[in-house]
């Protein structure tokens, strides 16, 4: 470990701004360059043996990448590199099948009145839309939550005056 990269480590593990694991990854190198073993590392900081084992791994791959960046010379880009090496790697998962354009057009829907569509109710529901956006082929399949999440997502957080539902006599 290089004079400067110990130096952000030790900035990283003291900064109120850093996130807590990436605090504690700094902690676990700088213990590791401290020629502590991964087990006393672990007690010490509060974590698993394997965590301590698996955090040093990503760092010997990272190193040559860590002296590039540091050789350079430009100003971040050490800790640039350094936060890529302690960062999350890709969580696994299923990605949206839905874009943008779709959820645009769902939106769009929703901001026009039900009797437009020739549903005869004043206002939308979650399993109204999810038909509606069915009818009109935007998608071939979605939930009644999952419209609903995209309104709760896209909507602004509180109506800027009272609003209620007027019944109709």
């Amino acid at each position: 470990m290089t004079e400067r990269q110990h130096e952000l480590l030790s900035e990283m593990t003291a900064s109120r701004r850093s996130s807590q694991g990436l605090a504690l990854r700094a902690a676990i190198i700088l213990r590791a360059f401290g020629r502590e073993r991964n087990d006393a590392i672990a007690v010490r900081l509060g974590c698993e043996r394997h965590t301590v084992g698996t955090w040093r791994r990503r760092w010997a791959a990272h190193f040559d990448r860590l002296v590039h960046a540091e050789c350079l010379g430009r100003p971040g880009e050490l800790r640039r590199a350094i936060g890529a090496a302690l960062g999350d790697a890709p969580r696994p998962g299923r990605r949206c099948r839905i874009t943008p354009e779709q959820v645009a057009l769902i939106l769009a829907v929703a901001c026009e009145p039900p009797e437009k569509s020739g549903v005869p109710r004043s206002h939308w529901t979650h399993a109204s839309l999810a038909d509606e956006v069915k009818a009109r082929g935007i998608l071939a399949d979605i939930s009644a939550r999952h419209v609903g999440r995209f309104l709760k997502d896209g909507g602004p957080p509180a109506a800027p005056q009272r609003v209620l539902a007027q019944r109709q006599g």
